[in-house]
């Protein structure tokens, strides 16, 4: 009763949204997109748009959504919303962090994005346009791959940090106690598989377009990229998502190295307790920020 309960309540959420897209106007990119996307087809076989469409996709969003965070060190206005603002970033630990991830994206992530087009084929993922699930569809299924591997990551990045295991794989990402954007995928090997893993459970339970492949790739990026930007923006889109954990989070994290293990959400955290020394030092730095003003 409580599944057919659930199933009618989502039934319903896609009917209400699908009703009103259709009062939306046209999107205006809509018909270029499909253009360039046909054109693809056309030239390219599946194997090509497959694994060097999704290296393409990665490594572009991964650099140009690191530009604002890298921007950011060089304007005086900008550091005041820097989190750790006593720990700037130098040129040697960006050079470091860009020569490793160089590594880690051709040596360990383009093996595994060499056998997207096996995946695809074996699940029978379409790639024509027609296929193509509407955007908040697309939207919804992003956030689908979101939960599951913010659970993923909270389980197997809490299991990291044991005290046995920790010094061997992610005492690496750990190397910068005040991160930055371009840090998000700096890890060991291993960390890599182990956490990426989390990264294909959704694409296996929702995708049913090669295109979600790629929305999810940027927005797992971009949540990433984020947390990790070591700058707490106000107005900052992501934090209309519910539950959204955000740069200030996982900074602190990076500060203590324990707790606030979550990847996107805040959820896990709250629910196991390792979230209760961030939640001190909130209230801490309020009550700093308090007698400051008094």
């Amino acid at each position: 009763m409580a599944m057919n309960d659930s199933v009618n309540i989502l039934n319903s959420a896609y009917l209400a949204v699908e009703y009103i897209d259709s009062f939306l106007p046209d999107n205006p990119l809509q018909q270029p997109f499909k253009n360039a996307w046909n054109y693809m087809l056309d030239n390219y076989t599946k194997f090509q748009i497959a694994t060097w469409g999704s290296l393409i996709v990665h490594e572009v969003s991964y650099f140009l959504l690191c530009v604002p965070g890298f921007i950011f060190q060089f304007i005086p206005y900008m550091q005041k919303y820097k989190i750790q603002q006593d720990k700037p970033e130098t040129w040697e630990k960006q050079w470091k962090c860009f020569k490793t991830l160089l590594f880690n994206h051709f040596f360990i992530q383009l093996p595994l994005i060499c056998g997207t087009y096996y995946f695809t084929e074996y699940f029978n993922i379409p790639y024509g346009w027609e296929e193509m699930p509407r955007w908040y569809v697309l939207v919804g299924q992003c956030f689908g791959c979101a939960v599951i591997e913010d659970a993923w990551h909270y389980f197997l990045h809490r299991l990291l940090h044991h005290k046995r295991i920790y010094k061997y794989i992610h005492k690496v990402h750990h190397e910068f106690v005040s991160p930055f954007g371009m840090q998000a995928e700096y890890a060991h090997p291993l960390e890599t598989l182990i956490l990426g893993a989390g990264f294909f459970i959704g694409i296996v339970v929702f995708c049913n377009h090669v295109v979600l492949l790629w929305a999810w790739v940027i927005c797992r990026l971009m949540e990433t990229i984020d947390v990790h930007s070591g700058y707490d923006v106000p107005l900052n889109p992501l934090h209309l998502v519910p539950f959204y954990a955000g740069a200030r989070f996982h900074d602190f994290h990076h500060m203590n190295f324990i707790g606030n293990y979550a990847s996107t959400f805040t959820w896990w955290d709250r629910l196991f307790g390792t979230d209760s020394q961030f939640i001190a030092y909130q209230e801490k730095e309020k009550r700093k920020q308090c007698l400051t003003k008094k």
